[in-house]
């Protein structure tokens, strides 16, 4: 039986704020208002996919002091949903408001320097890395990571952006000039059988709860499909909960926190990147569980108490990318089988995440290949082609 609610949680209709108006506000927007809040949402979209299910907006940038303040004036703790926001403007909020994961989370995460030798220094397990400010550096870091390796900008990289494969000594100066802002970030090759994530949830009480660990593939740098759970040893989950606790633990986090991991061929778990915010591969948890990730987030920045975060099925998840993928939505919903989310984006731009697919499956009899192919139907063909995460 779950814990009463502390005295710090807020109550029915209290007003939750979220920074961002993308399709993560809007899906924390609509188990916010399952759970009896209000929701408002600064963003600079005024049709975007959370203004329209929120029951508020305040239209302005993310930087913008008058619009961060008329937000903070109006909401009882903010929280945000995407990482390329202004920690400085984060920083405005917390001394108006409760602001939950905190905005020293949200820089570390915003700096892969940061985020780097904050898990170094943690001890959590990750990739060889250099940082490189200067051509010397480059050449320093090429000398202890060898060849091949991946340089990538600091900031602002997503969905396989803003990094680059060197696989010669040539490629080096190239990609050390078209990659901004310096420092960049030099990482090893890891010998990579598989990516896996742990979404973690930790409340005001520091009690902390994990989704199962999910398995990830990628197709032209954008996650394609996640199967709950991950098709690895129970040795390598338990791992992968663990290196996710002690991360939140770490943090000091309050709400919800993506962690994305590598296995490599020797069975070791690295960490490749920490999102404080709910995640693209805990989409699942929709449907798969009583209560799943979004639900999770606002439970755990507005006070509530955390419940177990079981599954009930197996499934595996589906993005919706680009026209070619949303062609296919008469299909998707002449299928059975197949839950499908909408973002509420109305241009279908190659590369944009348009929504997701969701199939489930009995609790342990998560499907092999052609099993998994079946239940996708219509959009069945090329989801297993896997990227190599690494690059």
């Amino acid at each position: 039986m779950s814990a009463p609610s502390s005295p710090a949680a807020l109550p029915p209709g209290a007003v939750l704020g979220i920074v961002g108006g993308g399709q993560l506000g809007r899906m924390s927007a609509i188990a916010a208002a399952r759970l009896g809040y209000r929701v408002h949402i600064l963003t600079n979209e005024p049709d975007g996919p959370a203004a329209q299910v929120a029951h508020t907006i305040t239209i302005g940038a993310y930087d913008d002091p008058d619009a961060l303040r008329r937000f903070a004036t109006a909401v009882d703790v903010v929280t945000f949903e995407f990482e390329n926001i202004s920690a400085d403007g984060l920083e405005l909020l917390a001394a108006l408001r409760p602001v939950r994961p905190s905005g020293h989370i949200l820089r570390i995460s915003q700096d892969r320097v940061a985020e780097k030798r904050f898990l170094t220094e943690a001890g959590i397990p990750v990739a060889p890395w250099r940082e490189v400010g200067t051509p010397a550096d480059l050449s320093a870091a090429r000398a202890d990571l060898g060849l091949p390796f991946i340089l990538k900008t600091t900031r602002l990289g997503y969905d396989g952006k803003g990094q680059s494969r060197i696989h010669r000594d040539e490629d080096m100066q190239p990609a050390f000039d078209t990659l901004a802002p310096h420092p960049l970030v030099a990482e090893g090759m890891v010998d990579f059988a598989c990516e896996i994530s742990v979404m973690v949830a930790r409340g005001l009480d520091g009690i902390a709860v994990t989704f199962d660990v999910t398995e990830n593939r990628h197709r032209n740098g954008i996650l394609d499909l996640s199967l709950a759970p991950a098709r690895v040893p129970e040795t390598i989950r338990d791992d992968a909960r663990k290196i996710a606790l002690r991360i939140a633990d770490a943090l000091d986090l309050v709400g919800l926190l993506g962690v994305e991991m590598f296995v490599d061929r020797d069975g070791r778990v690295l960490v490749n990147e920490i999102a404080p915010r709910p995640h693209n591969s805990g989409h699942w948890t929709m449907d798969a569980c009583p209560v799943d990730q979004f639900a999770m987030h606002v439970r755990a920045v507005t006070g509530l108490p955390l419940p177990p975060a079981v599954r009930h099925s197996d499934a595996a998840m589906k993005n919706l990318v680009g026209p070619d993928d949303m062609a296919l939505w008469p299909a998707i919903l002449a299928t059975p089988g197949l839950l499908p989310h909408h973002y509420g984006k109305v241009e279908a731009r190659p590369g944009r995440k348009m929504g997701h697919v969701n199939v489930l499956f009995p609790a342990g009899a998560l499907p092999g290949e052609f099993g998994v192919d079946a239940a996708l139907g219509p959009l069945a063909e090329g989801h297993g082609r896997q990227d190599d995460p690494t690059g």
